[in-house]
């Protein structure tokens, strides 16, 4: 049974967009901004929204015919109880369906970010455990989910939870170069809080990897521009006041030219 909370007329989401754009996409569209454009033109003139219960029936149809982005959506609506009453047990259904479902996508696929952030999801869902669902907290599980998006999809940001895990002797133990790897990768691909700490690993030095001042500065500078006004802005700001403070003025000049020459290639795709 639906359990829309407002039954007045309700804005629509790009992620709306993009989940009710599905079933109406031409087959030669490439992008989820696409999908968002698609559904965007469709809703001009339209006063601004859709009927909430005409939103969530569009949404179930689609997901009911195997459309990743509804599932995505509905997911996440039930988690955070937008438009609906807040059910984590139906949250986890969506999202464990899409992982199910999508397990092997082409990586590189316009559904590969759903898919891969379903399994971060469900994993996130494992490692507290889902009682109601009859889901145990187990860790090892939790690990395999995310590994597979950050191996197999490539996602920037499981890959920098994987990093994060190599950091904890209580999640995967602790191995600086494994950590440093799995930052790298995600670093490259854009994502911020991975380039802030890859740079304070390479600044300072860890087990296997010589302190390299000038690349650590240079990735903090990049990760401090890409993350402002976030939340991970204070923490990243942070690590790199911290690291000029020690620096030497020739190591930070070298290091902010590099930042601003070279930023562009890792703003992410």
């Amino acid at each position: 049974m639906r359990t829309i909370r407002d039954n007045s007329l309700i804005s629509v989401t790009t992620a709306a967009f993009l989940a009710l754009a599905v079933s109406v996409l031409p087959v030669h569209a490439q992008t989820a901004a696409d999908a968002a454009l698609n559904m965007a033109n469709m809703l001009d003139g339209a006063g601004g929204g859709v009927s909430g219960d005409d939103l969530l029936a569009a949404l179930e149809d689609a997901a009911d015919a195997g459309q990743p982005m509804a599932m995505w959506q509905l997911g996440t609506m039930y988690e955070n109880g937008e438009g609906v009453d807040r059910d984590p047990v139906k949250a986890f259904g969506y999202f464990a369906q899409i992982a199910n479902q999508h397990a092997d996508a082409a990586p590189r696929g316009v559904e590969a970010d759903i898919v891969a952030q379903s399994f971060v999801k469900v994993g996130d869902y494992y490692k507290e455990g889902l009682p109601d669902a009859g889901i145990p907290a187990d860790a090892e599980r939790s690990h395999a989910l995310l590994l597979h998006a950050a191996t197999y999809f490539g996602d920037a940001d499981a890959q920098y939870r994987v990093g994060l895990l190599y950091t904890q002797e209580e999640e995967m133990g602790v191995n600086p170069l494994q950590s440093a790897r799995w930052f790298s990768l995600a670093a490259r691909k854009g994502h911020c809080p991975a380039q802030a700490q890859l740079g304070d690993m390479l600044f300072n030095g860890v087990d296997g990897i010589e302190a390299q001042p000038v690349e650590g500065l240079m990735w903090l500078a990049i990760a401090h521009e890409r993350c402002a006004g976030t939340g991970d802005a204070a923490w990243i700001d942070e690590l790199l006041n911290r690291a000029v403070s020690i620096a030497q003025p020739e190591q930070q000049a070298e290091a902010f030219a590099l930042a601003q020459s070279i930023a562009p290639q890792f703003a992410g795709f």
